[in-house]
């Protein structure tokens, strides 16, 4: 008999793989907002057929982060105002829900993972270097929702991050200190770890709310 704790692997099918590339690619801006994708040039690169690359491009569309014009082709698409305000509205309902479930469940081990990516912030922003700040708050956010154990909510924000990452560059430079960034992340963990579900309710929605305003700010 098989050890019990073993559980059956999951073998990702080739237009999964596929679009978690493409995804990664417009996050990080491979793939500009607006750029047309050219499906020759992709298939050869990522070395697939056509098939499953359109497949993959199905799977980006409905989830947002492509779009198809009729006659033209499919393009990443360009974040807007209104864009950036209903990511954030949607990124607040699910991590709220995700870190309330945390605080709720096993508060301890949470803010000690928590506060484990805060201080990898910490020691990034003391060495000047924005991207592994950015890497790490993205981080964050990203581990905050899987300590929900939702697989809907962790795959709902895994798009949301994407399209976050898309215009993160942006708002790393409305900081003229990185300290009040530092500052809300430390206190939402620590929140979580009292279990104070309505000091961490309000810090979240204060932390979104202030995203906000600085990426509209840098889109303007």
């Amino acid at each position: 008999m098989p050890p019990a704790a073993l559980n059956p692997v999951v073998q990702e099918s080739t237009p999964a793989l596929i679009a978690r590339q493409l995804r990664r690619a417009i996050g990080e801006g491979e793939l500009a907002p607006g750029q047309q994708l050219n499906e020759a040039a992709l298939s050869r690169s990522l070395g697939v057929s056509r098939g499953p690359l359109r497949e993959a491009m199905q799977r980006l569309t409905q989830e947002g982060l492509l779009v198809s014009v009729r006659n033209r082709g499919v393009f990443v698409i360009e974040v807007t105002d209104d864009d950036v305000r209903d990511m954030y509205l949607a990124r607040t309902a699910l991590e709220r829900a995700a870190a309330a479930h945390a605080a709720e469940t096993d508060p301890a081990a949470a803010q000690e993972q928590l506060l484990r990516i805060v201080q990898e912030m910490e020691d990034a922003a003391g060495r000047g270097d924005l991207v592994a700040v950015t890497e790490a708050d993205i981080d964050f956010h990203t581990t905050l929702v899987s300590l929900a154990h939702s697989p809907r909510l962790t795959r709902m924000h895994t798009t949301l991050m994407v399209e976050t990452r898309m215009c993160i560059t942006a708002l790393e430079q409305r900081y003229s200190s990185q300290s009040p960034r530092l500052q809300e992340h430390r206190h939402i963990a620590e929140a979580i770890g009292r279990a104070d579900l309505a000091g961490l309710d309000r810090l979240l929605v204060g932390h979104m709310e202030d995203a906000i305003g600085r990426l509209v700010a840098a889109l303007d």
